[in-house]
């Protein structure tokens, strides 16, 4: 097979317009959901933080990084802006003097409460004309398809 048949084959390959669909759906998604997180006056990533933290009295940065889908480098410049705005103070805990703990400051608390139901409602305005059912249908097999990939 040449080069020219290889890519029209590869062009007609089945799961492409699936996979044309999730990362479409992805981007409308982030498109939507960023510009309410901005008039909330943050950044998609420091609103990630504040809500990930808002569940948890402390985190490790590393668990956090986890949980935000951030690599720890980049973390470190998110959680350097939320101390700069008093919401997110650092922490060393007292058994691993080369680590460190996030947590919300009074302030970040206090904003986590304010715009995570904000935000929820917001979101929970695409999702009114579906049934309980289809969101399950929805979830599952975003599930399925997250566990194809390694």
């Amino acid at each position: 097979m040449d080069e020219k048949q290889a890519i029209e084959t590869a062009a007609h390959e089945a799961f492409l317009p699936t996979l044309n669909a999730l990362v479409f759906a992805y981007h409308a998604y982030r498109s939507y959901a960023d510009a309410h997180i901005r008039q909330l006056g943050l950044t998609a990533s420091q609103f990630d933080v504040i809500c990930t933290l808002g569940n948890t009295p402390r985190m490790a940065f590393n668990k956090l990084a986890q949980k935000t889908l951030t690599t720890k480098g980049e973390l470190t410049g998110i959680i350097d802006r939320l101390e700069k705005k008093g919401l997110v103070r650092r922490e060393v805990p007292p058994n691993d003097r080369r680590s460190f703990l996030a947590i919300l400051t009074p302030e970040g608390e206090k904003l986590f409460e304010q715009v995570f139901p904000a935000h929820i409602e917001y979101l929970k305005e695409c999702f009114a004309t579906l049934e309980i059912e289809e969101i399950e249908e929805i979830r599952l097999a975003i599930e399925k398809i997250r566990s194809l990939f390694p």
